[in-house]
């Protein structure tokens, strides 16, 4: 058996992050092991874009995004990279439920001392004559928002995590994990690998992991994507032009960015209903969800719209109330996991840090009770689902 201080399982965006702050403190001696090859798109941190933003509806997150805002200014300083591209960002939300949100989401922000602007429909088409809204519409405006390169963001925390010494062995599947004493064995294919502290960070393939030491979490696979569209208007929608934009109904969460790193406008429903395993699951675009898409921005912002440039799909892994798990798993005090709910990626850098502080330390400075392995929402059977969740 080779013993490392610290294993990482995955290398998607948070396991990549997690390899490079754990590398970068502990001199190198970190073992990253990958079922796929390194930079994949099997997981939910691929692509060329996610959005970062300060607005969520809850204090538990806008209490952290300040740091995390902080942390990947700290991995662009480090790499020379530009990774966050501020463009603005709009939350929409219709009628009295609109307002409720609209409210949630400007306290939550108020609460820390980030500032933003409410607006109603008027205000926001004469900003943005590229939105067709009805009268009680409401929206939030928050100025740094933006657009995450996601994936060079990936392959920078990789290169980060190698230079300071991490080993990276792809295509080498875990299939078991086990904790004796003061370590913890890693099983693959063809090797039992050793650490001090495992580092999970492996997306909707985390279960079947936990589950080899005895505990198991609620977490419901959705099959998700996204689709670019090649709108003649692609102007309209550059990053100086145009926000990333988040639409909160009732029943249905759509969301946007401007043109990054392929030319055409990226759109996606946020939860499509549609419930799979990791052996149900296809990489085949639906076409009814891209219907469903197509014809609300064709109702909304019609001059997104033009031929699909291409759709990509990927996979929500959901806890019952949407919120992250980041902690240690219970029982097993050497092993840390994270679960991104379906909108980590904003978070990565800042969450492999988090996720390393766990794994090296066994605990964190920072506030993450909210996202405790053992919260209600994840031991009680009776706990109220709420996937969609309207603000992630």
């Amino acid at each position: 058996m080779v013993h490392y201080r610290h294993i990482v399982v995955g290398s998607g965006g948070i396991g990549s992050a997690t390899a490079w702050w754990l590398a970068d403190r502990s001199g190198g001696d970190v073992l990253v092991l990958e079922q796929f090859a390194l930079g994949h798109e099997f997981g939910s941190s691929q692509d060329h874009s996610r959005i970062i933003r300060y607005a969520y509806n809850t204090v538990e997150y806008t209490q952290l995004v300040e740091a995390n805002y902080a942390t990947w200014f700290d991995v662009e300083r480090r790499s020379g990279e530009q990774l966050v591209f501020k463009t603005g960002g709009l939350d929409l939300s219709p009628g009295a439920f609109g307002e409720g949100q609209i409210a949630a989401y400007a306290d939550a922000l108020d609460a820390v001392g980030i500032p933003s602007k409410k607006m109603d429909a008027a205000e926001i088409t004469s900003n943005w004559p590229q939105w067709t809204l009805a009268d009680d519409v409401v929206g939030l405006y928050q100025k740094d928002a933006g657009v995450l390169a996601i994936g060079k963001a990936n392959a920078t925390h990789r290169a980060l995590a190698r230079e300071a010494g991490a080993t990276f062995l792809p295509n080498t599947p875990v299939r078991r994990l086990v904790s004796i004493g003061n370590h913890v064995e890693v099983h693959t294919d063809e090797d039992v690998f050793t650490a001090d502290s495992v580092a999970l960070a492996a997306g909707s393939w985390t279960v079947p992991l936990t589950e080899t030491l005895g505990v198991s979490f609620p977490i419901l696979l959705s099959q998700e994507q996204l689709t670019y569209f090649a709108s003649p208007h692609l102007d309209e929608f550059a990053r100086d032009r145009f926000p990333i934009w988040i639409w909160h109904g009732e029943n249905d969460c759509y969301y946007g960015l401007p043109v990054y790193g392929a030319q055409g406008v990226k759109a996606g429903i946020d939860i499509s209903g549609k419930v799979v395993t990791q052996e149900t699951r296809t990489w085949d675009p639906d076409p009814a969800q891209r219907a469903r898409l197509t014809g609300w921005l064709t109702e909304h912002l019609p001059r997104a719209v033009g031929p699909e440039l291409y759709t990509k799909a990927c996979v929500y892994d959901l806890p019952p109330d949407r919120n992250f798990i980041l902690d240690l798993l219970p029982g097993h005090p050497r092993v840390a996991l994270f679960v991104g709910a379906g909108h980590a990626a904003k978070f990565a850098s800042f969450a492999g840090r988090l996720l390393a502080d766990l794994a090296a330390d066994g605990g964190t400075k920072y506030p993450i009770d909210a996202f405790s392995a053992t919260r209600a929402a994840l031991t009680d059977p009776d706990y109220p689902v709420d996937y969609l969740f309207a603000g992630h």
